[in-house]
């Protein structure tokens, strides 16, 4: 089946992303009862992410003729012959009132129906709210029979945090499960220990005294040496000289031992004064650190792009980074380097192209917020078309489950009070993140 992009403006664009079948029609019956069946309107619909009887009423509203889809055959029908190019002109004028995103003109929206009965078009990407005609005749159709809201995402995403807090649970019980283990054998081993070490002492005690009575002779010499060498011993008379001469030399060897420490404690600290750098070469030292650290990133980047030049798989490239040298940061620096240098326009639509190489490198802890540093890095060192997509990339990398939404939060949080915090990157993010936590109050409340 044909394809063509979503929206005549983007006719013309090859590299667009939202596309939908092209419209087949045929005519049926003959006479009064002749019809105009859209064979495929219910793939087109779902490329347009709305119901088929959307589109299949608006038909008949515009042309004034009695139109039905029935939801069991998938069968849509319109009163009277129509040509297809007429029926594509009623359908691209759909798209720009109810699919099209009033703001940024990006069909990922979704129809929420408000508290005061109002249809608006919530966009995904922008995060923009459009209000639609309530003068348009579907409207009232739409309030009459709204659509079912996906809760597809925030599902998965609920479903994921309750994961992730039972695998912390888990972790923990298999923590303190062990804890108990360790301690349960340790009082055993103290235990076991304890008594070794008693029944070894009885059992030296025992030999010590078996052999010295079996082995050693009344009376021996070595006996007779020792009591000799006691006796000499209670013969000697221990004093200490008291003589005015005897005082002053002990006085004068003190006096000699304190100058000889505070000599050496002078000569350490004249040392360490002399060790310390003059400024010039403590520049130097600076200068030729950030030469080393500018080298280090460029062969990273080096490495990392003759990899991909191999056409190497987004697995094959998880082992690469993960034998690269250098810190986490380090090298997803330079792996955002390699795959998007020279990126300006048209960076959103590259990070949708290489998001599995992106999704490869953040498997492991800490590897989510070292990617959005490195996104902040690489905005910061290109050009402004670069920073008017953050929004774009941050949600591509969101729905594409590479960057979940605590991280980018805790990310954009943490830059609005930096020091880069009048950064027109954290404008430019700002609508993606408001919807983010709307679709986070609202799974909450759910």
């Amino acid at each position: 089946m044909a394809l063509q992009n979503i929206g005549a403006s983007n006719s013309d664009d090859a590299f667009y992303r939202y596309k939908m079948p092209r419209m087949i029609t045929k005519i049926e019956g003959r006479g009064n009862g002749i019809k105009t069946n859209v064979v495929n309107m219910v793939e087109i619909a779902k490329a347009l992410a709305r119901p088929p009887s959307y589109t299949t009423k608006y038909f008949g509203n515009e042309l004034g003729a009695q139109s039905k889809f029935d939801e069991k055959t998938g069968i849509s029908l319109v009163n009277g012959a129509h040509d297809t190019a007429k029926l594509a002109g009623l359908l691209e004028n759909f798209i720009k009132k109810y699919v099209q995103c009033y703001g940024c003109g990006n069909p990922e929206t979704e129809v929420i129906i408000t508290k005061t009965q109002m249809v608006t078009l919530k966009c995904a990407a922008c995060g923009f709210i459009s209000d639609v005609d309530m003068r348009d005749k579907l409207t009232t159709f739409i309030l009459k029979n709204p659509p079912e809201q996906k809760k597809s995402t925030k599902d998965k995403k609920a479903m994921r945090r309750a994961e992730k807090e039972r695998l912390k649970e888990g972790e923990a019980a298999d923590e303190e499960l062990k804890k108990i283990k360790k301690e349960a054998g340790k009082k055993k081993g103290t235990s076991a220990n304890s008594k070794d070490v008693a029944s070894k002492g009885v059992s030296t005690k025992k030999k010590a005294h078996a052999s010295d009575e079996d082995h050693s002779p009344a009376h021996s010499q070595a006996d007779e040496n020792e009591q000799a060498a006691a006796e000499d011993d209670d013969d000697i008379q221990w004093q200490t000289d008291t003589s005015l001469e005897a005082a002053k030399q002990r006085i004068q060897e003190q006096l000699s031992a304190a100058t000889a420490e505070m000599v050496m404690l002078s000569t350490t600290e004249e040392k360490k004064k002399s060790v310390k750098k003059s400024p010039e070469r403590e520049r130097k030292g600076h200068e030729n650190g950030s030469h080393v650290i500018t080298n280090s990133h460029q062969k990273l980047v080096d490495d990392i792009k003759e990899f991909l030049k191999k056409g190497s798989s987004a697995s094959q490239l998880k082992s690469l980074l993960s034998s690269l040298s250098g810190t986490p940061q380090e090298v997803m620096d330079a792996l955002f380097a390699a795959l998007f240098d020279g990126v300006e326009k048209g960076f959103s639509k590259e990070v949708s192209k290489k998001k599995n190489y992106l999704a490869a490198a953040t498997q492991e802890e800490g590897t989510q917020m070292a990617l959005l540093h490195s996104i902040e890095s690489f905005c910061g060192k290109t050009g402004p078309d670069v920073v008017k997509e953050i929004a774009l990339v941050l949600k591509s990398l969101y729905d594409n489950d590479v960057l979940e939404e605590e991280f980018i939060l805790e990310w954009y949080n943490k830059g609005l009070v930096g020091g880069n915090k009048s950064s027109q990157l954290w404008k430019n993010s700002k609508p993606f993140i408001v919807w983010l936590q709307s679709a986070e109050s609202e799974t909450e409340e759910e």
